[in-house]
């Protein structure tokens, strides 16, 4: 299966003040671009032509590195445009907020683990909330790297690569990482992809 780049669910300028047109463009036209077109002249030739792409992000970690990173960020990127929406963040679906309370203590300790994840990630990389053996757990990662490698699935991951923040925010990671899931995270995705997992 070759990669392609899908077209953003929102408009460029849907995100402002949070996240800019700027932003967008850059990160969405150039960035996730070019993991696209390195990925798919990579995956020529391999064992993975043909298979899903959460196969060959699983199947080439550790094996095939250019590969993996490109899809790697391909698979991160598929997601987080959906993570995001206008007017996001917000209450929490019903279910979801219940498992988040039961297994992370509350949600706005969630809240402050997941930022704290995202403040401390060093260098290029992701905070997560992800679903491993039934529990919610909150992770970071560095590059292209997911949850799915671990053998946990990706709820909510939120890049924190320079490139997804450095127009708006310039080095203030934390308050991008607020802003992120004060008004930005889309709750209903995660929900969507939590009542897959389960």
């Amino acid at each position: 299966m070759s990669f392609t780049l899908p077209e953003l669910p929102y408009s460029y300028d849907a995100l402002a003040p949070y996240m800019s047109r700027e932003t967008l463009e850059y990160h969405h036209d150039k960035h996730h671009l070019a993991y696209v077109t390195n990925g798919n002249n990579l995956l020529k030739g391999t064992e993975f032509e043909g298979k899903s792409l959460e196969e060959i992000v699983k199947g080439s970690y550790g094996k095939i590195p250019g590969l993996f990173n490109n899809a790697g960020q391909h698979y991160n990127h598929l997601h987080f445009w959906n993570w995001l929406k206008p007017n996001g963040g917000g209450a929490i679906p019903g279910e979801l907020e219940k498992k988040i309370v039961e297994d992370l203590g509350s949600v706005e300790k969630f809240k402050e683990d997941f930022i704290q994840a995202g403040v401390t990630q060093f260098g290029s990389g992701w905070a997560w909330l992800a679903l491993k053996d039934g529990k919610l757990i909150i992770d970071k990662t560095p590059n292209g790297e997911s949850p799915l490698i671990k053998g946990a699935t990706p709820l909510l991951g939120v890049d924190v690569w320079e490139h997804s923040y450095y127009i708006d925010y310039r080095n203030r990671r934390p308050d991008y990482l607020k802003a992120f899931v004060e008004n930005l995270v889309n709750w209903d995705y995660v929900a969507e992809l939590y009542s897959k997992a389960v």
